[in-house]
C-alpha cells in the first residue's frame, strides 16, 4: 500500500506555522502574556498577518499592487522587530544605571551598523533617487531588508547579554524574558546563515546549463526550508515556555492575594467584638 501525499515541503512549512503562530498568540492571550509583552505579541500578529497573506494574495493581485502589499508589510515588521528588541532590553535590565545603559546601546548598535555597512550591495544612488513607482518600491524594499538586517545583529546582540547578565538583573533563567530573546536569537541565527549561504552561492554560481540552474534553485528552496523548520521549532519553544508559570510567580500570587483576603475579614472581626450599647 502506497501513501501518496500532494503537499511540497513549503505547503507543509506554511501550514506548521501558521497554526503554531495561532497557538501561540492563544497563549499569550489567554495565560495574560500580552500585556507584559504588548510589542512581541504585536509582532506575532504581524507575523501571522505575513503568513496569510503570501497564502491568499500571491499570484491573485497585478504584480505592482502585490509588491506594494508584501514590501508594506515588511517595512512595518522591521519596525516592530525594532520595538520588540527595545522591549525585551528594557525587561532584562530595567535596573541598569543611565550611564551603563546608554554606554552598551551605542556599542550594540555600532557593531550593528558595522554590520549594515558590509553585508550585502548597495544600490546605486542614482536608482534610489529616482522619480517613479519602481524607485519607491526598491527603496522601499531596501529599508526592509537592511533594518531585517539591523534587527537580527541587535537581536543576537542582545540574546547574548540576556544569557551572560540576564541573571544579575530581571532575566534570570527560565524567565519569559529571557526565553523570548533565546527564541529570538536563534531565529535570527538562522535567518543570517540562510542569507550569509545564499550569497555565497549567488556569487560564486555561473551555471551553463538548466540543470545547473535547476541545481543551484533546489540549493535555494532547502535554505529557506531550513529557515522556515527552525523558525517553527521557535514558536513551538515558546508556546511550551509561555503557556508555563515563572519560578516564584504562584507563590507572588498567593502573597498578593493574602492582605487582600485579611482586609476583607477585619471588619467582620471587628464587629463581632465590639460591646453591644
Amino acid at each position: 500500500m502506497h501513501l501518496n501525499f500532494d503537499f511540497t515541503a513549503t505547503q507543509v512549512l506554511w501550514t506548521l506555522t501558521f497554526a503554531a503562530l495561532l497557538v501561540l498568540l492563544v497563549v499569550l492571550l489567554g495565560r495574560d502574556r500580552a500585556r507584559r509583552f504588548p510589542w512581541f505579541t504585536a509582532s506575532i500578529v504581524l507575523m501571522a498577518l505575513r503568513v496569510l497573506a503570501s497564502r491568499l494574495l500571491f499570484g491573485r493581485l497585478p504584480s505592482i499592487t502585490m509588491s506594494e502589499v508584501f514590501i508594506t508589510l515588511a517595512d512595518v515588521a522591521a519596525i516592530v522587530s525594532l520595538l520588540v528588541v527595545v522591549e525585551l532590553a528594557r525587561r532584562a535590565f530595567g535596573g541598569v544605571q543611565r550611564r551603563t545603559w546608554i554606554g552598551w546601546t551605542l556599542a550594540l548598535v555600532a557593531v550593528g551598523a558595522a554590520v549594515l555597512a558590509v553585508w550585502g550591495p548597495w544600490p546605486a544612488w542614482k536608482t534610489l533617487t529616482a522619480d517613479s513607482t519602481l524607485a519607491v518600491l526598491r527603496l522601499m524594499q531596501l529599508a526592509a531588508q537592511k533594518g531585517d538586517l539591523l534587527v537580527n545583529v541587535l537581536t543576537v546582540e542582545l540574546g547574548l547579554l540576556v544569557v551572560l547578565f540576564g541573571r544579575r538583573f530581571k532575566a534570570g533563567w527560565r524567565s519569559h524574558t529571557q526565553q523570548i530573546m533565546i527564541g529570538l536569537s536563534t531565529a535570527a541565527i538562522a535567518q543570517l546563515a540562510m542569507q550569509g549561504s545564499w550569497q555565497l552561492i549567488a556569487m560564486k554560481a555561473a551555471p551553463h546549463s538548466q540543470a545547473e540552474y535547476e541545481r543551484i534553485l533546489g540549493l535555494r528552496d532547502k535554505l529557506f526550508n531550513s529557515n522556515g523548520a527552525v523558525y517553527v521549532a521557535v514558536l513551538v519553544w515558546w508556546i511550551v515556555c509561555l503557556w508555563i508559570d515563572e519560578p516564584g510567580a504562584a507563590v507572588a500570587e498567593a502573597n498578593a492575594e493574602i492582605p487582600a483576603a485579611v482586609g476583607a475579614e477585619v471588619p467582620a472581626v471587628e464587629a463581632a467584638d465590639a460591646p453591644a450599647e
